[in-house]
């Protein structure tokens, strides 16, 4: 018994090549969006990536900064020793002046052998101190003077106010930016709120203040920061609205005694900021998913092969029958026939 079984129809046209592998070759097209792409995650992760190596960069500087005071000349004790003479002989203390960046200092000293330059530095640059906010997760050095150069590093002293070493009738002002793209500073100081600590490191002290006081003054009102009889004060100033300048942010501590337990732990531990840059995370999915595109569009799409031109009768191919029992149930085939003879 023989049966016969119909091709079906080849994919590909009689006349026509089988279709060769596809060559990745780059489209100049594709480079347009996709460097459109990257100048775009660039500018968008600048203001964080730059923060981010900024806080670094002063994170290292606070690492530094114990080996530093034990390594100073004079003494930690003996440069604590002047710093607390230069405050006895300070007359005032500092007022704030409309359509400027900081407070001019309005104390000085009357003892002219205490150089104020000279006094709580650290390591011969004018790195005075380690000024801690938990609340707004802030960690920075804080170094003599208010000069421009001195505020993109760090914080500054506002010379001509008490040195930041802590006793009664005493009043230190410092001084930091808000809304520099690339630190953060005091940006955030309008968030730190009254009850909050703030604390500061200087020259193996460790000196605890909680905030009394935040209030932000108009340039009309040239309010004096003064220190007051029998208190310990440390009154941080930043600037106020951002990009306009024209108000000041007062934010006014008052010394804790004794100082907490939590904070002479911390003392001389390495900063916890910065955090994990995330921001690394996401720009390499960025251009992962950058490349992809570029490698995907350097394929020439793929192309459908023809159908063939035939009758209808041709294009339909009969089900290929495995078994007799099969043939039967699929239905009549002239080319099939019953192995006992054509049923009555």
């Amino acid at each position: 018994m023989s049966r016969r079984v119909r091709r079906r129809p080849s994919a590909t046209p009689a006349g026509q090549a089988e279709p060769g592998p596809r060559r990745w070759r780059l489209q100049p097209l594709a480079l347009l969006p996709a460097l459109l792409a990257i100048a775009g995650m660039l500018l968008f992760a600048y203001p964080t990536v730059a923060a981010w190596v900024t806080q670094y960069n002063q994170s290292k500087i606070i690492t530094s900064y114990d080996v530093a005071v034990d390594t100073a000349d004079p003494a930690a004790a003996v440069q604590l020793s002047q710093a607390h003479a230069y405050n006895d002989a300070l007359s005032s203390g500092a007022v704030l002046e409309a359509n400027a960046n900081i407070p001019t200092g309005a104390g000085s000293g009357g003892d002219d052998a205490l150089d104020y330059d000279s006094i709580l530095d650290a390591n011969g640059a004018g790195l005075m101190a380690r000024l801690r906010i938990p609340a707004i997760n802030l960690d920075l050095p804080v170094y003599h003077g208010t000069s421009d150069e001195t505020l993109l590093t760090g914080l500054g002293h506002l010379e001509g106010t008490s040195l930041p070493v802590g006793g009664a009738g005493t009043r230190s002002v410092i001084t930091g930016h808000r809304g520099l793209a690339d630190a953060r500073m005091f940006t955030d100081l309008n968030r730190v709120g009254v009850g909050d600590k703030f604390v500061i490191e200087v020259f193996g002290e460790v000196l605890t203040y909680q905030v009394i006081d935040t209030k932000v003054v108009e340039p009309d009102e040239t309010e004096a920061l003064r220190a007051e009889e029998g208190r310990d004060l440390v009154t941080l100033v930043t600037c106020t609205p951002l990009g306009i300048n024209t108000h000041r942010i007062l934010v006014t501590g008052e010394r804790i005694y004794p100082t907490p337990q939590e904070d002479l732990d911390a003392a001389g531990q390495p900063p916890t900021v910065p955090a994990f840059p995330w921001w690394a995370v996401g720009l390499a999915a960025g251009f992962i998913l950058v490349g992809l595109y570029v490698w995907r569009s350097g394929y020439p799409p793929r192309k459908r092969p023809a159908r063939s031109k035939s009758s209808p009768e041709s294009s339909q191919v009969a089900p290929e029958a495995t078994s007799p029992s099969e043939a039967v149930l699929s239905g009549p085939n002239d080319d099939f026939q019953p192995p006992f003879g054509k049923h009555p």
